[in-house]
Formats: C-alpha cells, structure tokens, sequence
C-alpha cells in the first residue's frame, strides 16, 4: 500500500525534470526568433516613410506641380520624371571673316596683332611704319560711311533741312535694329553727326537717299571720289557698310583718312565723343563706337569704327603719337576689343621706338 505513492511521485517528478529541461532547450529559440520576426516589422515600418520621402521629392526635381504630383500616383510621377526629354542644345559656329577665309590671320607680325590687316604710315612723310596684308581687299564694313560722310560734308547742301527716315532707310541686308524710328525727323547735320559717330544705318542711308538725284546718284558719286582719290581697290555698293560688297585695302583706306582728316566738319563729327537727339518726348543719347576718343592718353583727329561678320572688327584713325601725326588702319580684327588692343599696342611700340623703326612684312592681295 505504502510503495505505490512512492512511484507515482516518482514519476511525477521525472515528467516535471524532463519538462523543465525541454523548456530551456526550447525556449531560447523561441526568443531569438520572436526578436528576429520583431527587427522584420521594424525595418518594414521604417523602410515605408522612406519610400514616401521619395515620392514627395521626385516630382520637385523633375519641376512637376504640386497639383499635378497630388493627382497622380507617387509610382507615375517618379516614372514621369526619369522619362523626361533632354534637350539638346545646337552649336553654331560664328561665321569667318573674308580674312580668315583667305588665311590672312596666318601672316605674323612682331607685334602679334589680332587684325589680319594693319597699316601704320606717317602721315607728312609718307614713311610705313607697320603694313601687313596692305593690299588685301576686303569687306569694310561701316568704314564706308567715312566717304559717305566727305561727300555729303563737300556737297555743302543744307546741313539745317530736315530729313526723315523712311521705311527705305530700314536694313534690310542684315536686319539690324535701329533707334531711329521710321518717321524720325531730324536736320542732316543731325543725321551725319549720328552716323560718323555712332554709325547710325538708318542716318547713313537717309543721307545717301536724299543726295540729289537720289541714292544712286549718290553711291555713284561715292566710286567717282574714289578714283579720283586713287583708290583703286575700292568699291561702293551702298552708304552705310551693311553691304560686304563694299570693299577697300588698307592702302586705299589710309588715302581716304588722309583726305577726310583736311575736311573740319568729318572731323569734328567723327570724334565727337557723344550726342543727344529729341524725339517727341524722348531724348535719345548716343555715344562713339570709339572708347579711345575718351581716352587721355590719344589724341584722336579722326576715326570710324566698323563691323559686320565677313568684314570681322575694323578701325582707323588719324591720331598723334610720340609727336607723330599717324593714320592707322586695321581690317578684320578677331575679338570684340580686339581693334582697340591692336591701336593701343601699335601707340606703345612707336612711343617705344627710337626714331619708329619701319617693319614691312609680306602682303598678300585679295580679290572677291
């Protein structure tokens, strides 16, 4: 009777020991994998918020509305940014000058100008201080309205009638604006004023066209100038220089700054540092095309600039340096500024000079 309660606690105890060694075998798994299941849904809580800050900051890359962004599904804005065109941007190169056409930047210089065309000579003694490429005959640009100007200055019409611009005195060889509206009146003194210094078209043209009997009249009496001047290299087209059928060498060129220079009236004019002009209510306010003429350091007697992309940058003066009357022409300068630093480094080297050492290089002449 007494040995039966002895096994059945016995056994009682055996399940209880054996139960307690299957828990802490089992139990420490249990927990690692309840913490792995429990790193899971954290990262999966976490990673969510994060693909919504993506969403929100595609459509601000892509330059998408904040509308657009609410209407559409996060999935198709970000697809809609990936997708968008790049525009491709055309290069166009500039157009070359006749000069560079003709390889004429390749002839060197000791001065290492930037004009493919330079000419330096005195102007009483007729000696050639610098000439490069001096016979090359090329586009002139607005150096013409030079000429325009002597023979409009030597006319000795009326510098008081008032002239008006029409709608024939609008470029239509380059499409070049103009401040000077159709309808614009204003004296011709007023006119020639604007174009030698400014190089105003619209002035130049309306100058020519209302030259007696008319612009052909005038472009014709242009060419009989200069042939009777020797200016055997040039040609006139038109009186403004839009026109790269006007075309003139550097030789050419310095007889005409020579001659232009003994007239008063193209002189004064073409260094005549600013203007002023009423239209209506307005006040136009023009200034020279030629920054030198403000300049302290040169003493400028005459000068035009001019420019159209066949004729690159051009300039001459007639100015005194180191007590030398001098006329400078340069054709075809390669840079905005560039005919500006050739005048300025040919000032330095006659100013260096004793006695302006004569450099005359190989000029090559061009015809077209």
């Amino acid at each position: 009777m007494h040995h039966r309660p002895r096994t059945a606690l016995a056994r009682l105890l055996q399940v209880s020991a054996i139960f307690a060694l299957s828990s802490a075998l089992v139990l420490p798994g249990a927990h690692a994998a309840e913490k792995k299941v429990a790193k899971k849904q954290q990262a999966s809580s976490a990673s969510k918020p994060a693909r919504a800050a993506k969403v929100v900051k595609a459509p601000r890359a892509a330059k998408v509305s904040k509308a657009a962004a609410r209407k559409q599904p996060a999935g198709r804005a970000v697809a809609a940014s990936a997708a968008a065109p790049v525009r491709a941007v055309a290069y166009a190169p500039a157009r070359q000058s006749f000069g560079q056409l003709a390889g004429l930047h390749a002839v060197p210089d000791p001065l290492d100008l930037k004009s493919s065309v330079a000419l330096v000579v005195d102007q009483e003694t007729h000696e050639v201080l610098l000439s490069k490429n001096d016979h090359a005959v090329l586009p002139i640009a607005s150096l013409t309205k030079l000429m325009t100007g002597l023979i409009i200055s030597q006319a000795r019409l009326p510098m008081d009638e008032m002239l008006t611009i029409t709608q024939d005195d609008v470029d239509t060889e380059k499409g070049s604006s103009s401040r000077l509206r159709v309808g614009a009146t204003l004296t011709r003194g007023e006119m020639l004023h604007l174009a030698l210094m400014s190089s105003e078209n619209r002035a130049a043209h309306a100058l020519g066209r209302t030259y007696p009997g008319g612009l052909q009249a005038f472009v014709t009496q242009m060419n009989v100038k200069a042939k009777l001047l020797g200016m055997t290299d040039t040609k006139y087209v038109e009186p403004t220089g839009l026109s790269s059928r006007n075309q003139s060498s550097a030789r050419d060129l310095a007889v005409l700054v020579n001659v232009a220079h003994g007239d008063p009236l193209v002189r004064e004019l073409s260094t005549s540092p600013s203007y002023e002009v009423a239209q209506g209510p307005r006040t136009l306010q023009y200034n020279n095309t030629n920054r030198l003429v403000k300049n302290p350091a040169w003493e400028i007697g005459l000068q035009k600039t001019g420019y159209i992309s066949e004729a690159g940058q051009c300039l001459v003066m007639q100015a005194e340096v180191a007590g030398r009357k001098l006329i400078m022409v340069f054709l075809d300068s390669a840079g905005k500024f560039s005919r500006i630093a050739d005048a300025e480094r040919v000032r330095h080297w006659v100013e260096n000079q004793a006695g302006g050492a004569t450099a005359i290089l190989a000029s090559h002449k061009i015809k077209g």
